[in-house]
Formats: C-alpha cells, structure tokens, sequence
C-alpha cells in the first residue's frame, strides 16, 4: 500500500500513525513528578522535540495550553535523565578532582 502525495513526495509509501490522545503539561509534571514551569522552559524551544511532539490545544478564543503526545513525553523523560546523569557525573567528576575539601574550588569549576 503506497501512502503518499502525488509527484514522488519523499514520504511516498510511509504510513504515520494518528495521535489520539495528548497530555497537558501540568498532567506530564504530575506523571513525572517535576514542575511544570520547568517543564515549560523546556520545552519552549520547540527544536528539543520532535516535530509534532508538541501540541497546542485552544480550549477557548483567548486561551492556550500546551502539551505533549506519548513520544513527546517519552523523548522529554530521556532528556530529563540524561541531564541528570550528566549533572550527577560532573559532580562526581568535580569531586574526584578536587578532592582537598580545604582548598576553595576556582568559580570555573561549579
């Protein structure tokens, strides 16, 4: 079955699966267990998801809320753990390096 526009269209024969369901980001905070200003900050940059991932829902003529599909919150949780880890990692580095708790760390190194 060839799925496609007319004309050899780069995406001729790929089907998309439809997103039926979207979360908000409160709801993507309290799943995660974050904040949803942080969240938000996040995901400001539209270019950190990919496209589609975000969504914008407008429940009414002056009112906007954001949110996220299943693959938005998938690749906003692998962000999330692998800031983590580096965050983690360069303490234990930094620790490691400077090991003489007397000796004042250079403002370079935080």
């Amino acid at each position: 079955m060839a799925v496609g526009a007319a004309g050899g269209y780069p995406f001729t024969g790929r089907l998309m699966a439809a997103v039926t369901h979207v979360f908000t980001i409160d709801d993507v905070a309290k799943m995660l267990g974050e904040d949803a200003e942080r969240l938000e900050a996040i995901i400001y940059n539209d270019d950190d998801l990919t496209y589609g991932s975000i969504v914008s829902v407008y429940p009414g003529p002056n009112e906007t809320v954001t949110a996220l599909t299943d693959d938005g919150i998938e690749e906003l949780t692998d962000m999330i753990r692998a800031a983590r880890i580096r965050t983690k990692t360069r303490h234990e580095f930094l620790d490691d390096f400077v090991d003489n708790t007397d000796r004042k760390r250079p403002a370079w190194l935080l």
